[in-house]
């Protein structure tokens, strides 16, 4: 009985591992170089996003699988925004340009927390 028990617990806890590491979020890294072509545009230094920019955020709207990546791809959005100077009146038109659904609006103030957690569909429709 005593090795029944030991037994479950351990293939409990490989369980959990295994999809603990299956639902690692996506790296700022990867968000930067995705959505690095949106800079131009995002600073109002370009009149429209560039294809590589939509294509970019494409890309990276077919990676997000959970709600994790989703929160991962704001925060790190957000935090390149507010050290590049990205302006809400360009950056709020980036899905519609793109042809993206992002299923909230798309501001430096978005709290990535909640509005992504309520909104579920945020990348998922293209």
């Amino acid at each position: 009985m005593k090795n029944l028990g030991f037994s479950m617990f351990f293939l409990l806890s490989l369980l959990f591992f295994f999809a603990s590491i299956s639902q690692a979020a996506i790296p700022c890294g990867t968000v930067d170089a995705k959505a690095a072509a949106c800079v131009g545009f995002a600073t109002g230094k370009a009149a429209t996003p560039t294809p590589a920019c939509c294509s970019g955020l494409q890309q990276l709207a077919q990676s997000v699988k959970t709600v994790d990546d989703k929160k991962a791809i704001c925060r790190c959005l957000k935090a390149g925004a507010k050290s590049l100077g990205v302006q809400d009146r360009f950056l709020s038109k980036i899905p519609d340009a793109c042809k993206i659904k992002v299923g909230f609006p798309v501001s430096t103030s978005t709290n990535c927390e909640t509005s992504v957690v309520n909104k579920f569909q945020f990348f998922l429709d293209l």
